[in-house]
């Protein structure tokens, strides 16, 4: 830790290095005294922490405090709001606390196991486990015990951290805070996170094409000598698995079932990375595309200000060879009787044909879409293709694309959408902007974007899409569908490509936290 030093100086020398307070605390037992361990984010110290504290302290002798990593804390990309040496410092601020150290792991098992002091402390929200998503206080109890010591539960008043983040510190813009008071006021984090645990049982199948994202870091080096183009000196490279196996890879944090149908090339097709980044309880039906290579999408990107510089495609998107197109059709008239919920992202390649998008709309019990306009189909591929869809998901330029309209009013566009393709739920992404929903019983509603902190907008439409979907298929009313998808985006556009899906528990607690 860079600033050590400066922090134990300035916080009474009470910070310390985990193994070095492990030594430390065994030496006080072997004194007489009884060591009591509190364990937290601490983000945003209150009242409640501080009378958590003197209670722990009462059951002991000496109150060790560790502190959870930024790296590790799950409430949202715009979270912690202080940094891990803010947070230990004002824990060791409090006069009832003799030591401070920053853990190293998500939970307090191996510290506890590390520290072995004889009393574990817990705030009263954790009495009861079942109430604990993360299933941590159960292993926390097993550790205590493990070590000869028992846990204890506090009875101090709280309060929490996060609800006075959100009232108080503006990390959310006006607007998002503003409508999210107005959402809750309706809308408990129980009822959105009900919908969520609703869709563990469903059986999905995702549909689309793979893509290998590869992300060439450069530095820039100047304009070239003899050409008018920028030179670039190449630093490092990272792969990504992407395509439908993104989408893949994030619904199978949330339903228990997940299969892909999708093609890979026959020419250096990748599979070893696509099977390495891939969720190995995923059901695979990769089909092979004779004559081409799996896709790649290779960007070149200035590391300092991870600006993107340039994309590559390497793909074969003419007209799929016929034998595959029987073998692809073949395997999704086999593949959609397992699947209550088919998921299909076209990202207009060649792999979705006329005839595979007519098994789709034919055989699939609930189908939701995406028909994806990028840089090697655009003006060409259109959601239109497909003539029925139970849930469409779609940017605002594709539906203006598919509506050829740049300023036409967007809720009109998306009620013809909805009548053309009698498909009654439909949302559509704006960026920056956030989402319209509608439901064509419901009406429309506008959700706007939480996003904080944006690194990547890749992947971003495909996380909304994955998740959301199974949601609508579960009956989930389409404004709390916007407020998850919302979610999800904010916290793909937190990350770097498809370097991490949406895990499932920190998602759900970034939800508690958003809506506190």
């Amino acid at each position: 830790m860079a600033d050590a030093g400066r922090i134990a100086f300035g916080a009474r020398g009470k910070i310390h290095d985990l193994e070095d307070l492990g030594a430390a605390l065994a030496s006080l037992q072997t004194a007489g005294k009884k060591v009591v361990h509190c364990h937290g984010v601490f983000d945003l110290l209150h009242i409640g922490h501080i009378r958590y504290f003197e209670q722990a302290k009462k059951l002991g002798d000496v109150l060790v405090v560790t502190v959870t990593p930024d790296r590790y804390v799950e409430k949202g990309p715009h979270r912690p709001a202080f940094d891990e040496e803010l947070r230990m410092e004002a824990v060791a601020a409090l006069a009832c606390v003799d030591y401070v150290a920053l853990n190293r792991w998500p939970t307090a098992v191996e510290t506890i196991r590390l520290l072995r002091p004889n009393v574990y402390a817990k705030g009263p929200d954790y009495r009861d486990p079942s109430k604990d998503r993360t299933g941590a206080i159960s292993l926390e109890t097993t550790a205590i015990q493990s070590v000869g010591g028992e846990i204890a539960f506090t009875d101090a008043i709280t309060f929490s951290s996060s609800r006075l983040v959100n009232r108080h510190m503006d990390i959310l813009p006006k607007e998002a805070r503003d409508y999210l008071d107005r959402f809750t006021a309706r809308y408990g984090a129980d009822d959105v996170l009900r919908h969520l645990d609703d869709i563990r049982p469903v059986k999905v199948l995702t549909v689309g094409e793979a893509i290998v994202d590869e992300y060439q870091y450069c530095e820039a080096i100047g304009k070239s000598a003899k050409e008018p183009m920028l030179a670039v000196k190449y630093l490092s490279s990272e792969t990504f698995a992407g395509g439908i196996l993104a989408v893949a890879n994030n619904v199978a944090n949330f339903c228990d079932r997940v299969s892909v149908v999708t093609m890979l090339g026959e020419e250096d097709h990748g599979e070893a990375v696509i099977v390495e980044r891939l969720n190995s309880g995923i059901g695979r039906a990769f089909l092979r595309r004779r004559g081409s290579p799996t896709i790649v999408k290779r960007r070149f990107i200035e590391q300092y200000f991870f600006t993107k510089l340039l994309e590559v495609y390497e793909m074969n998107d003419e007209v799929l060879d016929p034998e595959d197109n029987r073998a692809l059709c073949a395997t999704l008239e086999e593949q959609i009787p397992k699947h209550d919920v088919v998921v299909v992202v076209d990202f207009g390649h060649g792999m979705l044909t006329p005839e595979a998008i007519e098994v789709l709309c034919t055989k699939a019990p609930f189908l939701a879409i995406n028909a994806q306009s990028n840089a090697g189909n655009l003006g060409y591929h259109f959601i239109s293709r497909y003539p029925r869809a139970d849930y469409i998901c779609m940017a605002e330029h594709e539906i203006r694309l598919e509506a050829r309209d740049r300023r036409g009013d967007l809720h009109e566009m998306i009620r013809e959408v909805s009548n053309r393709l009698s498909c009654n739920r439909v949302i559509v992404t704006r960026g920056k902007y956030g989402c319209v929903g509608y439901d064509a019983e419901a009406g429309m509603h506008e959700i706007p974007a939480f996003a904080t902190q944006i690194v990547d907008r890749v992947g971003a439409g495909d996380a909304f899409l994955s998740i959301t979907a199974p949601c609508v298929y579960r009956g989930a009313p389409m404004e709390i569908v916007g407020v998850i998808g919302n979610a999800l985006g904010a916290q793909a556009v937190a990350t770097v490509g498809h370097r991490t899906s949406i895990q499932r528990v920190p998602f759900m607690k970034y939800i508690e936290a958003l809506l506190k």
